[in-house]
């Protein structure tokens, strides 16, 4: 019976744990996509929309020529694989709803939590074989416990991983390749060495920047598991290599020079960084604020303490992570979700700190049991409450209303520059048009970086050549461009202005 009740326990603590980090997800599903960076999600909508109207029989042929050229300006540096899921069920259901992204994303997310949690018991298990723990199930389960709850109720990583972009689907197949790799490591079995290179190539393939983690589990297993020297006449681990590098590298070769050009716009040009001690504060300051610094520290701490199949795993993903940092300086302390992968990297390092906490309070009286639960039952709640405030603090919905609005003040002919939102796809999704971009405090700060800085008179003039009009949405942007501001009153006229826009006529220029 004590057996039985054990184990009724556990499935309630585990469906409770599930159903809230699932719950928070779907709170305010239906919102427009603007509530987590909305340049990345608008482009999964702009995409997705393009798809669409190109599968959809029944579409308007102007409608569908629009959508489709939209969809090619937004560039393309990854397989859009979720956007195609979406136009596909798109085209099923008849309509376009762009909260379908999120039961993906958010069916992604849950889905690498159940194997995350299987990897953090087979984990545990492993770390407390042989020990003498009263109890041991408990601490193994609790110790899984921990590494989910973080994993599922992170506001950060709840944010996240409900929004249209492809990242919490590259953070699943990541999961799923690091928990078969734990598992070739312990049989050596072809099966698990299959399934390892299958799900790391798919997520390499969803997104490029997963190789480093992949390939830092990758290459700690084969160190534990066969020895370096032994790996390289090891059939499996050839075939676990090549099956994570194939996809990435035909679909890749197929692009052209669009590999080499990011690598060259955001890995080389922006080296420099590297050196610069500012660059290592700015990247721990941010992952501290996302992650929460204490639990960073601790996971660091559960790294050092872990035994040893364990510690090669994580050491492995830590020093991935941290060449994926080095390879992509300036994205380490501007874009959190370039550290969405870091969220159960530091979950599964909680383990052993668990483990230690978990045994040592076996020996306590009941009482602080008890109390050690309850404060673990507030913390879950208020970790849960406070992924749902920023939802319930915003509502978009009148987005696509307040751009199309716009879109009406614009003049029907001639070329648009405009200072707007999220790279113009604001004005694209919502509004159907598209326009030319001024760059803006962010674009401007990267040229600087870069070495590109212009004189202004010169660069203006070459960007408004052939342009009618110059479109100011985003104010707080304008108002941090005085430079900018100052050239227009002095040189154009306003052409029109009203709730949120400011247009000035570049065809008529003051004499």
């Amino acid at each position: 019976m004590p057996g039985k009740r054990a184990r009724l326990l556990s499935i309630i603590v585990i469906l409770f744990i599930f159903g809230l980090g699932l719950g928070v997800r779907l709170y305010d599903l239906t919102d427009q996509p603007i509530d987590f960076h909305p340049t990345r999600q608008l482009r999964g909508a702009i995409i997705a929309r393009g798809m669409y109207y190109q599968m959809s029989p029944a579409a308007d042929p102007e409608t569908k020529e629009l959508a489709i050229s939209f969809w090619d300006s937004t560039g393309k540096y990854e397989p859009s694989l979720l956007e195609r899921m979406v136009a596909v069920v798109y085209l099923l259901v008849g309509r376009e709803y762009v909260w379908i992204s999120r039961v993906f994303t958010i069916l992604f997310w849950m889905i690498g939590g159940l194997v995350l949690f299987k990897l953090s018991l087979r984990m545990s298990q492993y770390s407390l074989s042989g020990k003498n723990i009263h109890s041991q199930s408990w601490v193994i389960f609790g110790s899984a416990f921990a590494a989910i709850a973080y994993y599922l109720l992170l506001p950060f990583g709840v944010q996240a991983s409900r929004s249209f972009q492809p990242d919490p689907g590259m953070v699943m197949w990541i999961i799923l390749s690091v928990y078969a790799l734990y598992r070739w490591s312990e049989t050596g079995r072809w099966r698990w060495a299959i399934l390892a290179g299958s799900f790391g190539g798919i997520a390499i393939l969803t997104k490029a920047v997963a190789v480093y983690i992949i390939a830092g589990a990758a290459v700690a297993f084969v160190h534990f598991t066969t020895g370096i020297k032994k790996g390289y006449r090891n059939l499996q681990v050839w075939c676990i290599a090549l099956l994570m590098i194939a996809p990435a590298l035909v679909f890749y070769i197929t692009r052209g020079g669009r590999a080499s050009e990011y690598v060259s716009s955001w890995t080389v040009s922006l080296s420099h960084l590297l050196v610069q001690p500012s660059l290592y504060v700015r990247w721990l300051s941010f992952v501290g604020d996302l992650m929460g610094l204490a639990v960073l520290l601790l996971a660091l701490i559960g790294v050092i303490i872990s035994k040893d199949r364990n510690r090669a795993l994580l050491v492995g993903l830590w020093v991935g992570y941290l060449l994926y940092g080095l390879s992509l300086p300036y994205q380490m302390y501007t874009h959190n979700y370039y550290h969405l992968q870091l969220i159960p990297i530091i979950a599964i390092s909680l383990i052993p700190v668990a483990e230690s906490i978990l045994a040592n309070l076996l020996e306590q009286r009941m009482i602080w049991r008890v109390i050690f639960s309850l404060l673990v039952l507030i913390t879950l709640l208020f970790m849960a409450w406070s992924s749902i405030l920023p939802l319930r603090a915003e509502n978009h919905r009148q987005e696509s209303v307040y751009w199309q609005a716009i879109t009406h003040q614009l003049p029907d002919e001639g070329k648009i520059l405009a200072l707007t939102q999220d790279y113009g796809y604001r004005l694209m999704y919502y509004g159907w048009q598209k326009i030319s971009l001024w760059p803006n405090r962010g674009e401007q700060k990267l040229m600087t970086l870069r070495g590109n800085d212009k004189e202004f008179e010169e660069y203006f003039k070459k960007r408004s050549e052939g342009i009618s009009y110059f479109l100011i949405t985003a104010f707080n942007q304008f108002n941090d461009q005085p430079g900018l501001q100052q050239y227009l009153a002095d040189n154009y006229p306003v052409l029109t202005e009203g709730n949120g826009y400011l247009i000035y006529d570049l065809r008529n220029p003051h004499q």
